[in-house]
């Protein structure tokens, strides 16, 4: 099972889910400027406002790990419409995912166990799995080329699988999507001395000024693979700007909703569907059972506590922000 392998890489931390177990919680709202119903009949496409409930996060499921600029970031949203419709999507800051089936998703958390005594994975073991699985190679070789961002607010955020919409008149799209920062890029420096860099500074400009991204739907055609996260879209797909992701809240994990919200990429308005990726069941149920076992634990204290935000607040930040 795939939290029993999580558990075996990283161990439990009581209450917490097994993987990005460090995270904040945010909150804030989506406007839709309407682009998105010629795509998708949802209402969360029309124009106007929508409240939005989301968490940042760090890879692992080691709760108090140190903030580094090389850790995948991960970032849940859940859209939530009076109708009582709701979106939830799951994205990372990696443009691809490193494996085509769940089957070698499991197979490679073990391939990519760090040795206690090195913190590294065994060498050995890495180049068994990357022998049978070139696939893997090629997407880790796209993500080191991509630049990192020096912390959450100027990271863009990609949702990995195909996905499918579809529009009043009743045509079915394949469709992507991510988040592209407002923020200005500025590039990853070293490691920092502060264990919760990262947060500290997300932190200090949520609470300075709302962040916001662009929410943009990558339009697939008939030829463009649909089952294989591994695989990226040519570039000349078209790209439809649907609206603006703004975040004005930002709570520790003691204080949010979103903590004990499960971010399942398979929780779909009418309008949306998922694909024959067969990643997207195979999240959809790990996090189903992650959230059992951590919902009936004595939760531990999280990493970033209230005090971190309360003393994070603007006239107080030690660290400057874009």
């Amino acid at each position: 099972m795939f939290i029993d392998r999580f558990e075996q890489i990283d161990g439990v931390h009581a209450g917490f889910r097994r993987n990005y177990a460090k995270g904040i919680g945010v909150a804030g709202f989506f406007e839709s400027n309407g682009n998105g119903l010629r795509l998708c009949q949802t209402t969360i496409f029309e124009p106007g406002r929508v409240p939005v409930l989301g968490r940042f996060s760090l890879d692992g499921g080691r709760l108090n790990q140190a903030d580094l600029p090389t850790t995948r970031r991960g970032l849940g949203l859940q859209f939530s419409p009076p109708n009582g419709e709701e979106w939830r999507t799951a994205m990372i800051n990696f443009p691809l995912f490193p494996v085509r089936t769940p089957e070698i998703f499991f197979e490679r958390l073990l391939a990519f166990k760090p040795d206690p005594a090195t913190s590294a994975p065994d060498a050995a073991r890495v180049k068994a799995f990357e022998t049978r699985h070139p696939e893997t190679i090629e997407v880790l070789k796209k993500i080191a080329a991509e630049p990192r961002s020096s912390g959450f607010g100027n990271t863009t955020f990609h949702g990995l699988n195909t996905f499918l919409f579809t529009n009043a008149a009743g045509k079915t799209t394949p469709v992507r999507w991510l988040l592209k920062p407002e923020q200005p890029f500025e590039p990853a420096g070293g490691a920092r001395a502060e264990k919760n860099y990262l947060f500290d500074e997300l932190i200090a400009q949520v609470q300075q000024q709302p962040i916001r991204w662009r929410l943009i739907v990558i339009v697939g055609t008939a030829s463009d693979p649909t089952s294989d996260p591994t695989q990226a879209w040519p570039d000349d797909r078209e790209q439809v700007d649907v609206g603006t992701l703004t975040l004005d809240r930002v709570e520790a994990e003691e204080m949010s909703a979103a903590t004990d919200t499960i971010f399942d990429p398979l929780i779909l308005p009418p309008g949306m569907s998922p694909s024959d990726d067969a990643i997207l069941g195979i999240r959809s149920s790990v996090y189903s059972e992650s959230f059992t076992r951590r919902i009936q634990e004595k939760k531990q204290p999280s990493a970033v506590t209230p005090a971190d935000v309360k003393q994070n607040l603007p006239n107080k930040s030690t660290h400057p922000v874009p």
